[in-house]
């Protein structure tokens, strides 16, 4: 059986740009709505809300007033791969997968200053993305993934973890 190939979306980043979060590949949903963590479930954008909540994040209706939210915290957002062939949304699917090109877009976020990988998939491509991006100096963060499918963590783990890398970079 032949997969259909998949083609994940632009980068979501911009010259305030000072951390950058690596997904996998977008999940079926955020395929289909063009978005994000457009999973209802996925635990992103709430995350997001609760590391800044004097700030109201706009709901998930207004995705262009999201991404600006995103962009005035310092974030950046995109995945490891650019496409691949993959049947539903989990990472263990994911095949014949070809890699974003990170050097593309270093000259888009000049104060980039830390990398965070949501979830393992991403995170087996830490080396190869920062040395792309010409960033040696950078850590390697593999963050626990934001998605449903990660069940073995809870909201509070998952947000203590996310709120330590953001600490790190200077955006809380």
């Amino acid at each position: 059986m032949s997969l259909r190939r998949l083609h994940g979306l632009p980068p979501l980043v911009g010259p305030d740009t000072r951390l950058l979060v690596l997904g996998s590949f977008p999940s079926l949903a955020s395929l289909q709505a063009q978005q994000y963590y457009a999973h209802p479930q996925n635990h992103f954008w709430k995350i997001l809300q609760a590391l800044w909540p004097q700030h109201l994040l706009p709901g998930p209706d207004e995705y262009e007033r999201r991404c600006t939210w995103l962009l005035a915290r310092g974030l950046g957002v995109w995945d490891v791969y650019a496409s691949c062939e993959r049947e539903g949304s989990l990472d263990t699917a994911i095949r014949n997968a070809e890699v974003n090109d990170f050097a593309a877009i270093k000259a888009q976020c000049p104060q980039l200053q830390l990398i965070v990988h949501n979830g393992g998939e991403s995170y087996k491509h830490a080396e190869l993305v920062r040395s792309s991006l010409g960033v040696e100096h950078f850590p390697l963060i593999k963050l626990p993934s934001t998605s449903p499918a990660n069940a073995s963590w809870s909201f509070e783990r998952k947000l203590e973890a996310w709120r330590a890398a953001m600490a790190q970079a200077g955006l809380l």
